[in-house]
């Protein structure tokens, strides 16, 4: 085979999460020449094994848990609520098709050339693709995004390789419902997928080495956390570290064994112990882009690589592992590629955990701020306290900020509970315009509203009106 000419173009986009195809198709639009190779996934993990997917499944997940509770509301329902196993991957699978049948339209009317196949750099600024139809080309970008993402981490444990366990991602193919669902770490993806096989139907066994579940929480809030799963029927062993897996055959029981010598046996093994970057085989050092110590693309707080000319961003460059987060990085870099200024640095960077109900978080936990030297309050309220969810008979959680009691400002808040992510961005955008908790507790906030509960969590520190530091 003759060896493939060299294409010039004006930017080369070498992955298509978030950031990569949104800035592959403004960038096309705007006229550049554009070429974006995904290996894949069209449209990148997001939408196709990862937040999209599963938050289509959380929403059956917690229809089940209406239906169980409709009487609760004044509602009759004749016979028991069951999982459909092939109804539930139906909806999961016609939400990621219409997602991925409408980034294939984008991206062609985007005007760029998007390939599908695997890149490896070659030279500066230059990879080789082998294309998935067995062609090859040979592209070089004027500017050039890594854009390559995380894949599940497996840890080194005897016997795991051989026992056909589940990851984040296998277990989205729905191949059966387990009676009893095994799962390996406590972190976001852990807790997700247990209270969501719990109110499947699924016996979940979940094993955590370290002493709480959420290690990045408060532990007060993980303490929450942990209750909300055991009432799902969720059986929790916290700090209990793995020693081996065993599995005999294929669809046999799967046997985990404990560094105590005790022994867990279920039908499955999801394995959520975080996630890995995408950068083994890409032919970085032909690149002259450096890793950072745990491999991910060192970048500074432009997303520069130290590679002229060569960015990276969403979870490869070692950016909050969020889509949103993703997002941002996609804007910073338009603004750079288009002659503007833009950083990273000091963003306030949100997110939620979508348990049932869910954890939304921004900002410093309380344990933060006191690291970090700040003179803390904190409010906290039961959200049984605020009236819409007396209304809806969804009072579990807590909410719960953390302000400096120098300057007034919130320094973070966590809201556990009914629509914490949806509330958690009032936080943010006080946080953002510098406000004090008292413009917040002051603000004349819709009733009955889950929002209305910001309004009682900074009442919970009195009346005093805000005072500026200087006349304190």
């Amino acid at each position: 085979m003759p060896a493939a000419e060299l294409e010039e173009v004006d930017l080369l986009v070498v992955g298509g999460g978030k950031a990569g195809k949104s800035l592959a198709m403004d960038r096309a639009k705007a006229g550049w020449s554009v070429v974006m190779v995904e290996r894949d996934k069209i449209g990148g993990t997001c939408i196709n094994v990862a937040c999209i997917p599963t938050k289509s499944l959380v929403g059956s997940a917690r229809t089940m848990l209406t239906i169980q509770h409709a009487e609760v509301m004044g509602i009759e329902v004749d016979g028991d609520s069951v999982v459909s196993l092939a109804a539930l991957r139906r909806h999961k699978e016609s939400v990621v098709g219409g997602m991925v049948d409408a980034h294939r339209k984008m991206f062609t009317d985007s005007g760029m050339d998007f390939i599908m196949g695997t890149a490896r750099f070659v030279a500066p600024r230059t990879v080789q693709i082998a294309t998935n139809e067995d062609g090859t080309r040979l592209i070089r970008g004027k500017d050039v995004v890594i854009n390559t993402g995380t894949t599940p981490a497996v840890p080194d444990l005897p016997g795991l390789a051989e026992a056909d366990v589940w990851t984040s991602e296998t277990i989205l193919r729905l191949d059966r419902l387990p009676q009893t669902l095994l799962i390996l770490g406590g972190g976001y993806v852990g807790c997700e997928f247990a209270s969501m096989f719990a109110l499947f139907g699924s016996r979940v066994v979940l094993v955590q080495g370290g002493p709480q579940l959420l290690p990045r929480e408060d532990p007060d809030v993980a303490g929450e956390v942990a209750q909300i799963l055991t009432d799902q029927g969720v059986e929790l062993h916290l700090g209990s570290r793995a020693a081996s897996v065993r599995r005999e055959q294929a669809h046999e029981k799967v046997t985990l064994t404990l560094e105590d010598g005790s022994a867990l046996t279920g039908d499955e093994l999801l394995v959520a112990t975080g996630r890995s970057p995408v950068t083994a085989d890409l032919g970085l050092d032909a690149a002259e882009v450096k890793l950072t110590d745990r491999g991910y693309v060192a970048v500074d707080d432009h997303l520069r690589t130290g590679a002229e000319h060569v960015w990276a961003a969403g979870d490869v460059a070692g950016s909050p592992q969020f889509t949103h987060a993703s997002w941002n990085d996609f804007r910073i870099l338009r603004s750079l590629l288009s002659g503007r200024e833009a950083s990273t640095a000091g963003r306030l960077v949100p997110y939620t955990i979508f348990i049932t109900p869910e954890l939304a978080r921004v900002g410093l936990t309380e344990t933060q701020a006191r690291a970090a030297g700040h003179t803390v309050r904190v409010a906290k309220i039961p959200v049984s306290a605020i009236p819409r969810a007396k209304t809806l008979h969804d009072s579990t959680g807590i909410w719960k900020a953390v302000v400096d009691a120098d300057t007034d400002q919130i320094l973070g808040a966590a809201l556990l509970g009914h629509n914490g992510g949806e509330v958690i961005a009032a936080v943010q955008l006080a946080m953002l315009g510098g406000l004090p908790y008292q413009s917040v507790r002051d603000a004349l906030l819709t009733h009955p509203t889950m929002s209305e509960g910001l309004n009682l969590l900074f009442d919970t520190f009195g009346d005093q009106p805000h005072q500026p530091a200087n006349h304190r």
